[in-house]
């Protein structure tokens, strides 16, 4: 990892160590020491201490008492969990959105899709990907609803970020469709059938990796 920045030195421990644990360099499951974390970040053990405690906040990492701390797991049962919650979320986002969104907010979500039919890196298309769904949240113009995907959105990015991995070369083709279409539904103010597509979004991409989980492994 690169040393830490003297900016804030918990933010920017946070914030390498949640760059680590989304580029999948540190598994799930895996354990996170701080001696070693302070090492390699050039930090004080309690600079890495209060950046992992952001990271817990965010739902990426769990601390247990004499067991250390730990990047999140992957298991079928986590993604149920994260999965059905940004699908409640979602729906509301979206059709809030339909309501609620400025011209310019509309126009920041087509654009947004145009770049991911240009992309091929499947990395670069997930960051236009949260990109898109943050333009939709702060459309919805609800701050409680902002907050809620606030503290949801690194283990969505940790769990797409894994689906890519897993998915074969799949996902960026889906992201370009399905994005294009609930762009449209919320230009088009279709309050009808956006809450079944939104929720469908979410569903699929949780299919997907659940899928990609059940996979034997690349040879």
């Amino acid at each position: 990892m690169q040393p830490a920045q003297r900016r804030g030195l918990a933010d920017e421990a946070a914030d390498r160590i949640r760059e680590e644990i989304l580029a999948g360099r540190f598994q799930p499951g895996s354990a996170l020491r701080e001696v070693d974390l302070a090492a390699s970040l050039q930090v004080s053990r309690g600079s890495v201490r209060e950046g992992l405690a952001v990271l817990e906040r965010e739902g990426l990492v769990q601390s247990v008492w004499h067991k250390g701390t730990h990047v999140i797991g992957l298991t079928e049962s986590d993604i149920d969990e994260v999965y059905a919650v940004r699908a409640a979320l979602d729906r509301l986002a979206a059709t809030s959105a339909a309501a609620r969104a400025r011209t310019d907010h509309l126009d920041e979500l087509d654009a947004l899709v145009d770049r991911m039919a240009e992309e091929t890196d499947a990395a670069r298309v997930l960051s236009l990907d949260m990109e898109f769904h943050e333009v939709i949240y702060r459309a919805a113009n609800n701050r409680r609803l902002l907050d809620a995907w606030h503290a949801v959105r690194s283990q969505v990015r940790f769990f797409q970020s894994h689906r890519i991995r897993l998915s074969r070369g799949q996902y960026r083709a889906r992201a370009w469709g399905e994005h294009r279409e609930l762009a449209a539904l919320i230009r088009g103010g279709d309050t009808e059938r956006l809450p079944g597509i939104a929720e469908e979004h979410v569903h699929s991409a949780r299919r997907a990796l659940v899928e990609g989980l059940a996979q034997p492994p690349k040879s």
